[in-house]
């Protein structure tokens, strides 16, 4: 994909969005995580809690002593991450956990009424970061009815730890998780983008006279695009009508005073005025050859890149029926080979022009015989004209094709047949080849394409 590529944008855009919300949910998941685990620990540090307050006794020597202590080995451990103490309000021995070893927890100054319990964050041993939770008690007169600040804590390793461990279970999962839904966003770009790359192809078909418009078989946000193309087609179709349309009536409202300036010449060199008879021929044949000009120009400017695909036979038995029944061309003995599967994405008019060229050039020069073929080719068909005549040196080619060029002045002709031709055929993708023939005369050959 290249860098300006939409469904490249559409996908970075998708990846970053899954990066995103994968580490806010990756986030989020580990603070839940971390509350849960808290909560766990607390509700252990309560439990424990009751245990102690519940243990406590008086010993033989009046002293306050706990009887039963939490079942809690971890309260046995020296430096074990899990302590408790007792301290009485009133005065008296301080009561502590094996744990703590020689560490007394400094509790916070704070004014519990009796029952109420409070969590905190404590210093203990090594300085390491303690969850509490204490609870102030006011034991009965069998206890010596004395305030006590009972507190019982866990190092917060224990939750931090825990939350640790959650996350490096839980990044191979989030990672699983976005090539997931990075191959689901591309997926989703894929088939989103799919409409316009069927525009693409069906554009390409237009183009390549495969279709003649789009149509409007696409979804509701691709369809007014489809819709806006097939009018602007249909807009440059009418144009170019038009344009064909003025084209031919400029040429057939030249063609009467042309005819009338040439019969004036022939009138005029009958009467012996051959000199004026040649200059207004001259001016004539100027005319005629700016206008054959300009309708070649209007032709191949115009030339539908639209054309269906279609067999060449007809347009081929068309040019030559026509030709067949001229003075000349009944004199010439005709040989076609046009097989019907030949087809080529010509429009039919601007393929009659091109053969029509040909054609006529080969009953202007032949001899006896004229050859029209047609024959498939891997990417369109070849359709060549041959005939008997004097043909073209290889040198003198160059001038023929040339728009006006004309190698003998002794015979009727603009000079503009082969030059239109090449301007046709290169305007649908194709071209011209010219060679020697095998009956000796010229061999004039036209590739055109099935598709622009």
């Amino acid at each position: 994909m290249k860098k300006g590529s939409l469904r490249l944008r559409l996908f970075a855009a998708g990846a970053a969005s899954i990066v995103v919300a994968l580490t806010v949910a990756g986030g989020g998941l580990l603070l839940l995580f971390e509350r849960h685990v808290e909560r766990r620990v607390v509700a252990e540090l309560e439990t424990d809690l009751r245990q102690l307050i519940g243990g406590l006794a008086l010993g033989a020597n009046g002293a306050l002593e706990v009887a039963r202590p939490p079942a809690e080995p971890l309260f046995d451990t020296p430096l074990s991450g899990s302590y408790w103490q007792i301290t009485p309000l009133g005065g008296g021995p301080l009561l502590r956990s094996r744990s703590l070893w020689d560490t007394v927890l400094a509790l916070p100054q704070d004014d519990l009424t009796p029952g109420q319990e409070h969590l905190h964050d404590l210093l203990g041993p090594g300085g390491a970061m303690l969850l509490a939770a204490e609870r102030s008690v006011r034991l009965p007169a069998s206890l010596g009815g004395v305030q006590i600040r009972a507190v019982v804590a866990v190092d917060r390793s224990v939750v931090t730890t825990a939350a640790r461990a959650f996350a490096t279970d839980l990044l191979p999962a989030l990672g699983l998780l976005a090539l997931i839904l990075a191959a689901a966003a591309w997926v989703q770009v894929t088939v989103g983008l799919r409409p316009l790359d069927a525009v693409r192809r069906r554009l390409a078909a237009v183009r390549e006279g495969r279709m003649p418009r789009l149509g409007n078989d696409f979804p509701d946000e691709v369809r007014p695009l489809a819709l806006e193309v097939d009018t602007l087609l249909d807009a440059q179709e009418a144009a170019m009508m038009r344009a064909r349309a003025r084209a031919a009536d400029l040429a057939h409202g030249l063609k009467t005073p042309l005819t009338v300036l040439a019969t004036t010449a022939e009138d005029l060199r009958a009467r012996g005025d051959a000199a004026i008879a040649d200059e207004i021929n001259g001016v004539a044949d100027g005319m005629r050859r700016h206008v054959e000009r300009e309708l070649a120009r209007a032709r191949v400017s115009h030339a539908t890149r639209s054309a269906v695909l279609q067999p060449v036979a007809p347009v081929i038995g068309q040019v030559v029926g026509v030709l067949r029944r001229t003075p000349r061309g009944q004199e010439l003995d005709w040989a076609v080979d046009a097989p019907a599967s030949v087809a080529a994405a010509v429009d039919p008019q601007d393929m009659a022009e091109m053969l029509g060229n040909l054609a006529e050039n080969a009953v202007k020069w032949a001899q006896t015989q004229v050859t029209v073929t047609a024959v498939a080719a891997p990417d369109g068909c070849v359709v060549a004209v041959e005939d008997d005549g004097p043909g073209i040196a290889e040198d003198d080619m160059p001038v023929a094709l040339a728009r006006g060029g004309r190698l003998d002045e002794s015979r009727p002709g603009t000079g503009l047949g082969l030059a239109i031709v090449t301007d046709l055929v290169e305007a649908y993708g194709g071209a011209l080849a010219l060679g020697r023939s095998g009956l000796g005369g010229l061999h004039a050959a036209i590739r055109l394409p099935l598709r622009h």
